[in-house]
């Protein structure tokens, strides 16, 4: 259910995030390196995607996602981490959909930044066992995807685990249905889109998709179902 101050906490999102991630994304596709890529590879250069259809597209996924999670966070300490989080998740997001890469120099300011305000959180309420639990909940995501990357490269990029550990962080300061909804969410995206592509021939089964925006949509999933979801499944 919505949290209290849920309507106060969703404007804040929508007319923080959006406009942030509008100027934000294209500044940072300006300026951010080409990443080295494997022999063969080719990716559309990330200075060639600053205009102003990725100001749009940052811009109104970072607007979406931030008025939701004020809708059902509320006014909660937690809030200004997750709503950082939503404009690094809406600009990653439309970068990995356009050119299959995740930027680490993104994804690990973002873990700097979201682990400052879980420790404020947890000094301003007093949740030091959430902020415990947010650094275990990292740590599993980051180690389940690793284990995924080795066994199978082709499905899962680096790039993918750097966000698993970033995911479960905040996810795990909210609780355990919320990571593991939220985190593993991502694989029954994924999946539902590929047979779906697959099944009218848009790609081949050789083809990937992206990966990241599965994987943050699920983490978005995770917030507003994961509470539900855990009480449904604890009968």
């Amino acid at each position: 259910m919505p949290a209290d101050n849920a309507l106060l906490a969703a404007g804040i999102g929508v007319v923080v995030c959006g406009p942030v991630a509008a100027v934000l994304g294209p500044w940072l596709l300006r300026r951010i390196p080409e990443p080295e890529l494997d022999e063969g590879e080719t990716k559309v250069p990330y200075a060639v995607l600053a205009g102003r259809r990725a100001a749009y597209w940052c811009g109104g996924l970072a607007a979406v996602a931030g008025g939701l999670l004020g809708l059902f966070l509320g006014l909660d300490a937690v809030l200004p981490t997750w709503l950082v989080l939503a404009v690094a998740g809406a600009i990653l997001g439309y970068i990995d959909a356009r050119t299959r890469f995740l930027p680490s120099v993104i994804i690990w300011p973002t873990y700097a930044v979201v682990g400052a305000g879980l420790v404020a959180a947890a000094a301003a309420t007093g949740e030091w066992g959430s902020l415990r639990r947010a650094a275990i909940a990292g740590a599993i995501g980051f180690a389940v995807f690793y284990v995924l990357w080795f066994a199978f490269p082709r499905g899962v990029g680096f790039g993918d685990v750097r966000l698993s550990g970033l995911l479960g962080l905040a996810l795990g300061w909210l609780g355990w249905g919320e990571f593991a909804s939220g985190l593993y969410g991502g694989f029954f995206l994924g999946s539902v889109v590929g047979i779906v592509l697959i099944a009218t021939r848009v790609m081949t089964r050789k083809q990937m998709v992206p990966f990241g925006p599965f994987m943050l949509a699920g983490a978005l999933a995770g917030v507003l179902l994961g509470a539900p979801l855990e009480r449904l499944y604890a009968g």
